[in-house]
């Protein structure tokens, strides 16, 4: 491949994504951690906050005398907020066919936790849903779309 990371795009120095001593999977995650997180908490707004928790999606189960190993889901970031509420957070980039299906499975699994995605993009305001960020970028692209039809009829 020649470029160094992984399909994650997570390089492999970890001063690129550790702060305070705390190595984060990701750039972005820390980000979120840095922006985020520890100003809610220094308010009060947060009041924990636990990384890499750990949610089974399937248990393991015997099948024709083989174990077959749980489903596991490590969420970003558990928040507890002031006023009681849960949250489950995951940041994201760009979300692959396996975190997509583990998303509808922790929803099934876990119907009354709050799970989002959230991600950064400046174009979308900053902090947003994953979902914001998509179409944004759609309407972009459509957008981009329509300036080129324009111009390809004007000439």
């Amino acid at each position: 491949m020649g470029r160094e990371g992984s399909k994650f795009n997570v390089g492999k120095n970890k001063s690129d994504r550790t702060y305070n001593g705390i190595v984060f999977d990701s750039a972005i995650e820390m980000k979120y951690y840095v922006d985020v997180i520890l100003p809610e908490m220094e308010r009060g707004g947060i009041v924990e906050c636990e990384r890499q928790k750990k949610y089974i999606l399937q248990p393991s189960y015997i099948r024709c005398g083989k174990k077959i190993q749980p489903i596991e889901y490590k969420a970003d970031f558990y928040v507890v907020y002031a006023n009681g509420t849960e949250q489950v957070i995951d940041i994201k980039g760009c979300a692959d066919a396996v975190a997509k299906l583990k998303r509808k499975m922790f929803w099934f699994v876990y119907p009354d936790i709050d799970y989002v995605w959230l991600g950064y993009s400046r174009l979308d305001g900053g902090w947003t849903t994953y979902e914001a960020i998509q179409n944004g970028r759609k309407a972009r692209r459509k957008l981009k779309k329509a300036k080129t039809k324009e111009k390809k009829d004007e000439q």
